[in-house]
């Protein structure tokens, strides 16, 4: 009797692993979440490769990159940074981008009580597409030290163009 549990957890454990490594070749399907909400975003969110840690570093958390197509919207795409931990800046922050090799600074504004970093516009969604890394890095407040997301983008651009199809129009370019 054991060994039949044993051999059917085997056999469970191989096809979980085939399912999986099934999956990660589909790299926007594998590693990107989509969803839809009823105001109209459709969106690709990506965990960050990095960890940012809170609560004195007892806990650490991957920041969430989201980037979305607005159905009705203008703009029509904009990327927003979901942290745990609240910037204490108002209004906007200024946000320094790296992709791949090129680092340039934008100002990014301060949504939902300081836990979303937001940033409009299809040129920024555009430039994603084909870089394969992505690191965001601001100040968390002025005597306070600086966050650094780090992001591997690979399937971004079929990311991008299926968020574009689900909200009827062209990936950005």
């Amino acid at each position: 009797m054991q060994a039949m549990v044993m051999r059917r957890a085997s056999a469970m454990t191989f096809a979980l692993a085939a399912l999986c490594s099934t999956a990660s070749a589909d790299d926007a399907s594998g590693r990107w979440r989509f969803g839809e909400a009823q105001n109209g975003h459709v969106t690709a969110a990506l965990l960050a490769t990095s960890k940012l840690s809170t609560a004195g570093g007892a806990l650490s958390y991957s920041p969430v990159l989201t980037i979305a197509c607005d159905m009705g919207g203008d703009p029509h795409w904009r990327e927003w940074l979901g942290i745990n931990d609240k910037v204490s800046a108002g209004g906007t922050i200024t946000m320094r981008v790296t992709i791949d090799s090129d680092s340039f600074d934008e100002t990014w504004a301060v949504h939902r009580g300081g836990k979303v970093l937001f940033r409009a516009g299809a040129d920024g969604v555009a430039s994603l597409a084909s870089a394969g890394r992505l690191s965001l890095s601001w100040r968390f407040g002025l005597l306070s030290g600086r966050g650094e997301a780090r992001f591997d983008l690979t399937g971004a651009e079929e990311a991008i163009g299926r968020i574009a199809e689900a909200c009827g129009t062209t990936p950005p370019a």
